[in-house]
C-alpha cells in the first residue's frame, strides 16, 4: 500500500481525531481509537461512545460494585526486569566459561545427536536431556557472543509483555523444537547453541507484534537474512535448528496472543503441555524413517 492510499483509508486513523494514526480498535464496535479516546476494559480498549453505552445499560448493583472495586488499593507490581533474560545469558556464560577449562568434556556431554534420541540404533546411550543442554554450549566466542546478544535485546522487550515463566517456557520450548527439527532433518548430526531458541523469541515476536499492531517490518527483514545465511554454502549454520525453533516459537506466540485472558489461562497451559508432548512424540519418527 503506498503512503498515499494509506492516509486516504481511515480506519487508520482514530475516528474522533482523524489526524491521529492509530491501530488500536475498540473492542466492542472495532473502530481505529488514538489513546486519548481508549478506556481499558477487561480485554482491549473501549471508546468513549461504547464506554457511555455500557455505562448506561448498567443496573443500579452493578454501578455499586464498579464503583466499589475501582477504588484504588494496595497492589503488588508485577516485576518488569527481565530477570529470566538475565538468568539465561548467566547460565550459559558460565558453561561457555567451563569450556575453556582444559580437560573438561563440557562440549561432549551436553552438545546434541539426534542418536541420543534414537535408543533403538544401539549406537550411543540415550540421553534426552541433551534436547535441552545444548542450548548452554557454544562452539566460540562470536557464537555464543551473537547468540547472548539476540537473547538480551529481544528478551528486554517480550519478558516484561510475557512474564517471566511464559519468557521460559518459550524459550524451552523454541529450543526442544530447534533439536527435534534438527532430529528429523539432520539424523547423526552434531549441533550447539542457542539459535533455535533464538529463532523461537523472533517467531514469537512476530506473530504477538503482529497481533497487537506493532510494525515487524525490522524483525521481518532479520528472519530473512538470518535464514538466507543459513543456506550460503561455506557458512557452517544447523538452518534445521533455526526452522525448528521458529516454526514453534511462532506457534508458542500464536497461543499467548488468543489465550492472554484470566478465563482462559487453562486453556494456555494444556495448549503448551500438548505442543510438548507433541514434539516429544516427533521423537519417534526419525528411528521410523532413518532405522
Amino acid at each position: 500500500m503506498t503512503s498515499t492510499d494509506f492516509r486516504r483509508n481511515s480506519d487508520n486513523f482514530c475516528y474522533r481525531h482523524p489526524d491521529r494514526q492509530s491501530f488500536v480498535l475498540c473492542q466492542r464496535c472495532l473502530r481505529t481509537i488514538c489513546p486519548e479516546c481508549q478506556t481499558q476494559g477487561a480485554v482491549g480498549v473501549i471508546c468513549p461512545e461504547c464506554m457511555a453505552e455500557q455505562q448506561q445499560s448498567q443496573t443500579p448493583s452493578q454501578k455499586k460494585a464498579e464503583r466499589r472495586w475501582s477504588r484504588p488499593v494496595a497492589v503488588a507490581v508485577r516485576d518488569s526486569r527481565p530477570l529470566v533474560t538475565y538468568g539465561i545469558i548467566a547460565v550459559t556464560a558460565l558453561v561457555y566459561v567451563t569450556q575453556l577449562i582444559p580437560g573438561l568434556p563440557v562440549q561432549e556431554l551436553l552438545a546434541f545427536n539426534s542418536l541420543f534420541v534414537m535408543p533403538s540404533a544401539g549406537v550411543a546411550p540415550f540421553q534426552p536431556w541433551r534436547l535441552l543442554t545444548v542450548l548452554v554450549v557454544h562452539s566460540g566466542f562470536f557464537h555464543i557472543g551473537l547468540n547472548m546478544l539476540a537473547v538480551w535485546m529481544i528478551g528486554r522487550s517480550l519478558e516484561p509483555l510475557l512474564g517471566h515463566w511464559r519468557f521460559l517456557v518459550l524459550y524451552l520450548l523454541s529450543g526442544l523444537g530447534g533439536s527435534v527439527g534438527v532430529a528429523l532433518i539432520a539424523p547423526n548430526v552434531w549441533v550447539v547453541g542457542a539459535s533455535g531458541a533464538v529463532f523461537g523469541l523472533l517467531g514469537a515476536l512476530l506473530v504477538i507484534g503482529r497481533h497487537i499492531g506493532a510494525n515487524i517490518r525490522g524483525i521481518l527483514i532479520i528472519l530473512g537474512i538470518n535464514l538466507v545465511i543459513g543456506f550460503v554454502p561455506g557458512f557452517q549454520v544447523a538452518w534445521q535448528a533455526h526452522l525448528g525453533g521458529l516454526a514453534i516459537g511462532a506457534l508458542v506466540g500464536l497461543i499467548y496472543a488468543r489465550t492472554r485472558s484470566v478465563r482462559r489461562r487453562a486453556l494456555q497451559v494444556w495448549l503448551l503441555v500438548a505442543v510438548a508432548a507433541g514434539l516429544v512424540a516427533l521423537l519417534l519418527v526419525p528411528p521410523l524413517i532413518y532405522g
